[in-house]
């Protein structure tokens, strides 16, 4: 067999002058030259980033060139045998109420209007079919240009949909990519130069990017909007509106939402056309598998009263939710000055920070997280055991998607709040919103509280006695010595 390899040796055959240039001729996708000596890590620093992988990326197949012969539950429905071999590593045998309602619609093009309670599988619910469709499509994406857009209201629900995403697509040729804010926005426009399948967003930054044109909607044939009832509460309707109006007509449309408020109501009527309605949970209703609580507490023994319920769970992992970004801050410091194990996240995090307090608290290196609101959606971590409400939300509805932080992938979870005083109100909406009593476990029971946290006549008070008042810089005796 009569092979042609260019070597670094000088070819006497031909006269010196004639010679040609030896070049670094390789085979494509390879880094390393045909022959001589390899290539210094300079070489590839001035070549740039991004030639540095564009062969590979160019012999990259697009999708698998054999679809494997599976036949799963989700084949069944619809989803490609390309993605559905990705799922049992992934721990998806089986779909979930909310998944076995939408995909069916949704892989026949239809719009959807989604409802579900948080932590029962939405993700997969619109990213299968969609990944499903982009397949069948079999194209690229036009630089500058994205084939299907999901947005969600915060960075660490659009971190953990575009890591699903991935996974989901292993294999494919699909490629997902993720645009939040307080990352390198000159990254991200020159990522979106080539062109993505998937791109999950924050609507604040892909303003920003669609006001330096580094992102056009020309080929977008999907849009998700992902817990689309949280978007409107922290304000991003003028975004959705504006962004909308830059999608092509003829697209599919998905809304998923854990609560269905008026306004969201308005928002599918406007966004959506002839949608299927699924609802695999009444909206607002927690999971069966997470025993609620509420302990009355004066609100400076709330910090103390924590600490003494974190102390009886060493080693599990619990989520501690506060009103505000310095409240937060300043707890998480108190728990840390009293010995435990803490990270925080909340607006006043950099990227980067809050990025590194959730990888810590996954792999368990904390055991204590304590957020704001920002983290009431988007973190699935199952080894979560514990919620506290060490503030009660202005907003019922959070209440829900807060305490869904734990119970999932099936385990059992525990959720407390914490109500001072005058937080009653805030306690009465939210029995009103879950449609349910939340059971006394700690507290004198103040007057004007709900009348179902009201021992009834004959019974015993929720305590004995009233715990007295408090310096939340006083440690706990569980901590002290």
């Amino acid at each position: 067999m009569n092979e042609h390899i260019r070597t670094s040796r000088p070819d006497t055959s031909r006269p010196s002058g004639n010679r040609k240039p030896q070049g670094g001729s390789h085979v494509r996708g390879d880094d390393t030259p045909a022959a001589g000596k390899p290539r210094s890590a300079g070489f590839d620093a001035r070549r740039g980033p991004g030639r540095a992988k564009k062969a590979r990326t160019e012999a990259e197949p697009f999708i698998r060139r054999a679809i494997p012969d599976i036949d799963t539950a989700f084949t069944r429905m619809g989803i490609d045998a390309r993605v559905a071999i990705n799922l049992p590593p992934l721990g998806l045998n089986e779909p979930t109420p909310i998944q076995a309602q939408a995909i069916p619609s949704i892989v026949a093009g239809r719009d959807l209007l989604g409802l579900a309670q948080t932590g029962t599988g939405k993700t997969a619910a619109f990213s299968l079919p969609m990944l499903t469709r982009l397949l069948i499509a079999g194209k690229r994406p036009e630089p500058g240009t994205c084939r299907a857009l999901i947005l969600a209201p915060t960075r660490e629900l659009a971190t953990q949909i575009a890591q699903n995403v991935e996974a989901y697509a292993q294999g494919t040729g699909l490629r997902a990519f993720r645009v939040v804010g307080g990352a390198s926005i000159n990254v991200q426009i020159d990522r979106l130069s080539r062109g993505v399948d998937v791109l999950i967003a924050t609507p604040g930054r892909l303003i920003d990017l669609i006001e330096r044109k580094a992102i056009r909607f020309d080929d977008t044939s999907y849009l998700v909007l992902d817990e689309a009832d949280q978007m409107l509460d922290i304000g991003f309707i003028h975004a959705l509106r504006r962004i909308a109006k830059l999608l092509p007509r003829n697209r599919q449309t998905l809304l998923f939402s854990a609560t269905m408020p008026k306004l969201m109501e308005e928002l599918a009527d406007s966004y959506l056309t002839d949608p299927v309605r699924v609802e695999a949970n009444p909206p607002g209703r927690p999971a069966d598998k997470i025993a609620q609580g509420v302990h009355f507490v004066n609100q400076g023994d709330k910090a103390t009263l924590l600490a003494e319920y974190l102390a009886k769970h060493p080693g599990e992992l619990a989520i501690v939710f506060g009103r505000t970004k310095h409240g937060s801050e300043k707890l998480s410091k108190l728990l840390e000055k009293w010995g435990f194990k803490v990270a925080a996240i909340h607006g006043n995090k950099s990227q980067g920070q809050r990025e590194r307090a959730l990888a810590s608290f996954r792999a368990e290196d904390t055991q204590v997280l304590v957020a704001t609101d920002v983290a009431a959606r988007g973190i699935d971590i199952p080894q979560v055991a514990h919620v506290y409400n060490y503030d009660l939300p202005n907003v019922p509805e959070n209440y829900v998607h807060r305490i869904g932080r734990t119970a999932r992938a099936g385990r059992d979870g525990r959720a407390v709040a914490f109500c001072a005083p005058a937080e009653l109100g805030e306690l009465r909406a939210i029995e009103k919103t879950i449609k349910a009593a939340i059971p006394v476990i700690g507290g004198e029971v103040p007057v004007g509280a709900p009348a179902s946290a009201r021992p009834s006549r004959g019974a015993a008070p929720a305590t004995a006695r009233k715990r007295p008042a408090r310096r939340p810089s006083r440690a706990p005796r569980a901590t002290q010595g």
